[in-house]
């Protein structure tokens, strides 16, 4: 059963959420934890997650909100590699939309994703997220998701 929440990361879990793992190919296409938790330090915008189902930690996420119109991104998302592929990481993004959109308070989330990772461009277009014809500053197609 899939009972996804998230926790803020302190003591009790950083050095689990650390020892989160990829497949291997996948590095190619989001930094690390310990990357993103370092650029968190750097920019207090940017909330890192760990991602739970029930109380076993399964992955990563960092979402912030930026500038005066306030765009919010879902910006990491990581589930470990033994919970790849089991609906953690869809039921995750659903539930960060939501979380979002409802504390930033708006109805526009947004992510880019690396030009060739074709699995998550997959699973984000089916959750509802659809490409803008814009690239970040790294080059990265820009996809957005509108809530209704």
């Amino acid at each position: 059963m899939i009972n996804i929440h998230f926790k803020a990361i302190d003591s009790t879990n950083e050095s689990e959420v650390r020892n989160i793992k990829l497949k291997h190919g996948q590095e190619k296409f989001i930094e690390t934890v310990d990357q993103c938790l370092e650029e968190a330090s750097i920019y207090s915008q940017w909330q890192p997650v760990a991602v739970y189902n029930g109380e076993e930690v399964v992955g990563f996420a960092m979402y912030g909100s930026f500038g005066p119109n306030r765009d919010t991104w879902i910006d990491r998302i990581i589930i470990d590699e033994k919970y790849q592929g089991r609906g953690f990481g869809r039921a995750a993004m659903v539930k960060l939309i939501d979380i979002v959109s409802k504390k930033y308070e708006v109805n526009v989330v947004y992510l880019s994703i690396i030009e060739d990772n074709h699995v998550a461009r997959k699973l984000y277009e089916s959750i509802g997220f659809q490409y803008i014809n814009e690239k970040d500053v790294n080059g990265e197609p820009i996809f957005q998701y509108v809530i209704s």
